[in-house]
């Protein structure tokens, strides 16, 4: 709104400091200033209307050290989260680019899921929340939302450079050839593509019609189905990652910031073009949405750090989980997230490796055995008496140090 705003009294009354508001890194940086300090200014008062509403967290003892005395914490702080990304990206992003229309509508489509399961657990007493396959389907929408725009919205595409050798001769007045040369002509040009971004490769771009034989109408369905693969996984990946005070929050920043980095070495063709990676017109006005939700986020920390004051649930988590996924492919990234996101990795395969092997074990031998002390993983280093605070700056380190190396793979090929 803000864009609009400045470039017309810029434009018209050529009012002094206008322009700033022309610069991606300018309306990033405020973005994560306002995001921040307004989830720490209205984040006090939000706790303390959840604790006069009795909206408390409902814990199931799983014998863990000091768990109970976390009964009765504000949950559903998530809300805060959603107002503190939305309002600055409606205030500073671009409203007419497609890729932040994306990232809104995921927000809010992910976060009303969460709020759902919230609401079912808090106000209905019910510990289950939002049935999983009710979940699954709201994810499936979503993945096929995301899908069908990228694939056929004609503001997403890519620019290709095409290069073209011209022989050119000069010649003398009596017709004789006396010079040759030769003149590269490099032009640009905006394709629909299903093209992504596969890591340690030298021609690091891959396509999905690959997979079905060049025909492009296959790759099209291939693509959206893919999309909803990225957004079910991640999103329910991060639901499962927050089981401990400030562990999701703390993981997820320097994921985000990493997106937020990608995002604008793709949207500039000077950067994109040494990189030898793809360049996609205005996603770059991503970073403005990235360094909102990093804001958004470090100022949850505020009150979300040990001892917590206040629990994001599932409005939180599965909003988090979607918005890293349809980030990851606006800027056709989503390779890359099994790297990035390796703590959201290793904390569903230990679910799942716990679920599956109690029961082939209980059918084998009609006793449940377990790989882990307790899952998701988290939970094992918790009944190993690791204090929670130390299993989660251990997990923000690692979290970091995969951050790093997401990085360090456009040029490892």
């Amino acid at each position: 709104m803000f864009y609009s705003l400045f470039k017309y009294l810029d434009k018209v009354y050529d009012l002094p400091g206008s322009g700033m508001f022309q610069y991606i890194s300018f309306r990033a940086g405020v973005g994560l200033i306002v995001a921040l300090l307004m989830v720490i200014y209205i984040g006090l008062p939000i706790i303390r209307k959840l604790q006069r509403l009795q909206i408390g967290e409902e814990i199931r003892d799983l014998g863990l050290e000091g768990q109970m005395a976390k009964k009765g914490t504000p949950t559903m702080g998530g809300i805060l989260i959603l107002l503190a990304v939305l309002v600055p990206t409606l205030l500073f992003a671009r409203l007419d680019n497609i890729y932040i229309q994306l990232m809104i509508v995921s927000t809010l489509w992910c976060g009303a899921i969460g709020f759902l399961d919230d609401y079912i657990k808090v106000f209905r007493h019910n510990k289950d929340g939002l049935k999983g396959k009710f979940k699954i389907v709201g994810q499936i929408g979503l993945g096929i939302i995301v899908g069908t725009v990228m694939c056929f919205s004609d503001q997403v595409v890519v620019r290709d450079h095409t290069t073209t050798a011209v022989q050119q001769e000069q010649v003398a007045q009596n017709g004789n050839n006396i010079i040759t040369s030769e003149k590269i002509i490099v032009e640009n040009t905006n394709s629909k593509t299903t093209q992504t971004t596969i890591p340690f490769f030298k021609e690091n771009e891959f396509d999905y019609s690959w997979l079905t034989g060049g025909n492009q109408k296959w790759a099209w369905l291939l693509y959206i189905v893919m999309a909803i693969l990225i957004v079910t996984a991640v999103s329910n990946a991060a639901n499962l990652t927050d089981g401990i005070d400030g562990l999701l929050t703390g993981v997820s920043i320097p994921i985000v910031a990493v997106l937020g980095v990608l995002a604008y070495l793709s949207g500039h063709i000077v950067y994109a073009d040494y990189l030898n990676i793809m360049f996609i017109p205005d996603s770059g006005e991503l970073v403005v949405f990235a360094l909102t939700l990093i804001g958004a986020l470090i100022g949850f920390r505020w009150y979300n750090s040990y001892p917590a004051q206040i629990f994001m649930g599932d409005t939180g988590s599965l909003a988090i989980g979607g918005i890293i996924a349809v980030f990851a492919l606006c800027i056709r990234k989503e390779l890359l997230l099994p790297i990035m996101c390796g703590i959201f990795v290793v904390e569903a395969l230990s679910v799942i490796i716990q679920t599956r092997y109690f029961k082939y074990t209980k059918k084998k031998y009609g006793e449940g055995r377990r790989v882990f002390l307790m899952s998701p993983i988290h939970h094992h280093f918790q009944k190993k008496a690791i204090h929670e605070s130390k299993i989660t700056m251990r997990f923000v380190i690692i979290s970091i140090m995969l951050a790093i190396i997401s990085l360090v793979t456009l040029k490892i090929r």
